[in-house]
């Protein structure tokens, strides 16, 4: 092989290009699946694999697939990518340089000479983010087959829209049955991220190698109180949704300051409230609240907490409720072997490396059902995500890429 050359430059020029396609305005990225923006967002990134050669298929969810065909078509194929969907008020890094910066990595392993033995697969994984329905990582959760075609067709969004509707929306065909993918049908899958976190620039460090990724789960909330005006409802015969909403927030953040371990994080993101007049008392509210720990004994005793504090505050301030778990999934324990492939590779070049824990979770949490998986982190300015001023650094991405792609010639060629 060739001296390998990461394009800095035409990698950069992508990013910035990607983060254009918004639903907001610039820098604020916003890209919701099956939206206008999301929509041309796939259209541009499946532009650039065609224009890198690479072979193209979608499944019925919308998941991307982008091939480099090895010599020996027979083996299980290396796979890596991430995702472009991206939550409102967003930033340009988060999964678009697992995609952007795979193809990257390929593009600069074609231009070396090296050819593989076993094909190389990218995947744009369908609504990584849970800003649809409530649920993150519906394309890898169905691969993985970790969510059921049920839960699946039973899913809606904030206007009632299912996925069947959805899926029309972004021109996918076929049924949700034949996206899931057979066991071991990769050698491995490797995703490049954003640590999200503050450790490896506080620390100084080019890479982390991330050995397990956190337990994560949500539960979806409707409450209904009693509405009224807000002068002439008078307090004691209140029957606030709002209310009733504050205090379950504030039972979350109990719930996660008490387990016991330093890694279980609770967050109510979603709180809307009808009918949203300043003159008018809240008569019903939605939450949703995200609840995750590496460990999972932690994370579900606070679960079970949370969901005696909602029932104890919705009684107590007579509020109907109804509450259902979204989701409540297992850690991912990284594959021992491409954990070290990555970790030599980065040391081979130079660089210093991390072995770490993923606390925010991936498509890599599922596809780990799937095959022996790892991830690739590199630094982030002061560890901001999920925002416009989310930042690494040119240099930072090279880095990242440049392990990939020679983490991608070693399991290739194995």
């Amino acid at each position: 092989m060739n001296p390998l050359v990461v394009d800095t430059n035409r990698l950069q020029r992508e990013l910035d290009d990607l983060a254009l396609i918004t639903e907001s305005e610039p820098p604020v990225v916003t890209r919701v699946l099956f939206s206008e923006s999301d929509l041309r967002g796939r259209a541009f990134v499946k532009s650039l694999c065609r224009q890198a050669g690479l072979v193209l298929r979608e499944d019925a969810v919308g998941n991307i697939f982008a091939r480099w065909e090895g010599t020996d078509k027979n083996l299980p194929a290396v796979a890596t990518g991430s995702h472009i969907d991206a939550i409102p008020n967003a930033g340009k890094y988060d999964g678009v340089v697992g995609v952007l910066g795979a193809l990257e990595a390929i593009r600069a392993l074609r231009a070396a000479s090296f050819q593989p033995k076993r094909s190389i697969e990218l995947i744009v994984f369908t609504s990584e983010e849970p800003t649809r329905f409530g649920i993150g990582c519906l394309g890898s959760r169905l691969l993985g087959g970790v969510l059921s075609l049920e839960r699946a067709a039973a899913l809606r969004d904030r206007d009632g829209k299912d996925l069947e509707f959805w899926r029309a929306e972004g021109g996918c065909t076929g049924s949700l049955d034949s996206v899931k993918l057979p066991k071991d049908c990769y050698a491995a899958f490797v995703e490049l991220h954003i640590e999200q976190g503050p450790i490896l620039e506080a620390e100084n460090l080019d890479i982390g190698v991330v050995e397990k990724i956190a337990a994560p789960s949500t539960l979806r909330l409707q409450l209904t109180g009693v509405g009224g005006h807000a002068g002439a409802t008078l307090m004691p015969g209140r029957r606030d949704a709002l209310l009733a909403g504050a205090e379950i927030a504030l039972a979350v953040e109990q719930a996660a300051t008490t387990t016991g371990s330093p890694d279980t994080v609770g967050t109510t993101g979603v709180f809307r409230i009808e009918p949203g007049a300043v003159n008018s008392v809240p008569c019903r509210a939605w939450l949703e609240i995200d609840l995750r720990d590496t460990l999972v004994k932690s994370r579900d005793a606070a679960l079970v907490q949370i969901e005696a504090a909602v029932k104890e505050i919705c009684t107590r301030r007579k509020i109907e409720f109804t509450m259902e778990r979204l989701n409540v999934d297992p850690p991912a324990i990284c594959d021992a072997k491409v954990v070290a492939t990555a970790e030599g590779v980065a040391k081979k070049l130079g660089y210093s490396v991390k072995r770490m824990v993923s606390r925010a979770y991936h498509d890599s949490l599922f596809m780990a059902q799937v095959c022996p998986t790892t991830m690739i982190f590199i630094p982030c300015y002061q560890g901001y995500s999920h925002r416009p001023d989310e930042f690494s650094s040119p240099e930072q991405i090279e880095k990242g890429v440049r392990v990939l792609a020679e983490t991608f010639a070693e399991l290739a060629n194995r």
